[in-house]
């Protein structure tokens, strides 16, 4: 592993590649960010799951996205050995890979980049082939100590470039036609931008959830408060059924946009929100790239790595002894009673408060 960094200014092009979940990659954005200014004639690309593109295109740093089947297997070798084909035309000179993935560190050893670094975990040392697969890794201190964007920027600190703090916010570009297909639906129900909340109960994760009771008494105390409430979800109809119940037990009647937005339509509606709710999912974290005040509700899962990054905010916790445990539930069973015991009281204390606050900015 070489022990001091290459000059900046020697790559012409990079590849920075992340296979992992939306919101995982939506929180690589700020690299491209602070690797473009450090780096201003460097063209540089991303390589993400193709489910997964829309979170970093329009980037205005990313040259190109390309992606790749999260599933592998025979009947994706061809599509696979194309892509190979691509990426290595592309004579990239610097890698970075951003996960503990094999697929991308092989993807590594065949473009064969003059450097390529890769992040691992400080408990425990990396595999001797991770070893000589890279040319610099970057160590991640233990779970739960730093924010996962920040995680993300060791891999350029690891080569002696410095994230500068305007230089590290979240990076999402609805584009014209999100922003056109919002701004139609908002006429609809009669809602112009900052006059209302977004609620997104729901996570692809659903033992991330609060309780059906507590959103729709909350959704009630909001519309008693004179304050319009939007409610969303992904396709999943899983997702879909946890609205409908909601809705249900409402004595309100919230706009339901549930299940009817593209990932870019979605990050258009948070824009125009006057707050976002959400639990920890992409929601909330599309909420902080798009600079809209978000509560966040937390469970198994650590703030202090998944948190609203850079945007005013408040988190709603429990005190359990337990948590962030990062478990499915407790004890495996998809219910997470640190998040089903919030009151209602408690979350409504978070929305008010960072209403407040926002009103006085």
């Amino acid at each position: 592993m070489s022990a001091a960094p290459p000059t900046c200014g020697e790559f012409s092009r990079a590849l920075v590649i992340k296979l992992r979940h939306h919101g995982d990659v939506l929180l690589t954005s700020p690299l491209f960010t602070v690797l473009k200014q450090a780096m201003p004639a460097c063209d540089i690309d991303a390589l993400v799951y193709a489910e997964t593109a829309p979170m970093l295109d329009g980037h205005p740093a990313i040259a190109r996205v390309h992606t790749i089947d999260r599933r592998a297997g025979e009947t994706r070798l061809g599509d696979e050995l194309r892509l190979f084909t691509t990426l290595r035309a592309q004579n990239y000179d610097l890698l970075i890979h951003l996960t503990e993935s094999w697929r991308g560190a092989w993807l590594a050893r065949f473009l064969r980049p003059r450097c390529a670094v890769a992040t691992f975990s400080s408990l425990r040392p990396p595999a001797p082939l991770w070893r000589r697969t890279f040319t610099h890794l970057a160590p991640l201190p233990p779970l739960g100590n730093r924010h996962t964007v920040d995680c993300h920027l060791d891999a350029l600190r690891r080569l002696g470039i410095r994230p500068r703090p305007n230089d590290m916010a979240l990076v999402f570009v609805p584009g014209a036609e999100a922003d056109a297909r919002v701004d139609a639906l908002l006429a609809d129900h009669d809602l112009s931008a900052g006059d209302w909340v977004h609620l997104h109960p729901a996570s692809r994760w659903l033992f991330k959830a609060w309780t059906v009771a507590g959103y729709a008494e909350l959704i009630d105390r909001l519309e008693a408060r004179g304050q319009r409430v939007v409610i969303t979800t992904g396709p999943d109809p899983r997702e879909m059924a946890l609205a409908a119940e909601i809705r249900a037990c409402c004595r309100a009647a919230p706009v339901d946009l549930a299940g009817r937005l593209t990932l870019k339509e979605l990050g258009a509606l948070i824009a125009r929100a006057r707050l976002s709710i959400c639990v920890d999912s992409v929601p909330m974290h599309l909420a902080a790239a798009v600079g809209t005040p978000v509560v966040a509700l937390f469970g198994p899962s650590n703030e202090n790595e998944w948190g609203p990054w850079q945007v005013p905010h408040r988190v709603v916790t429990s005190d359990y002894s337990c948590r962030p445990c990062r478990l499915d539930g407790c004890g495996g069973g998809k219910v997470a009673e640190c998040l089903v015991f919030l009151t209602t009281n408690k979350v409504m204390a978070a929305v008010e408060s960072l209403l407040v606050e926002t009103e006085e900015r």
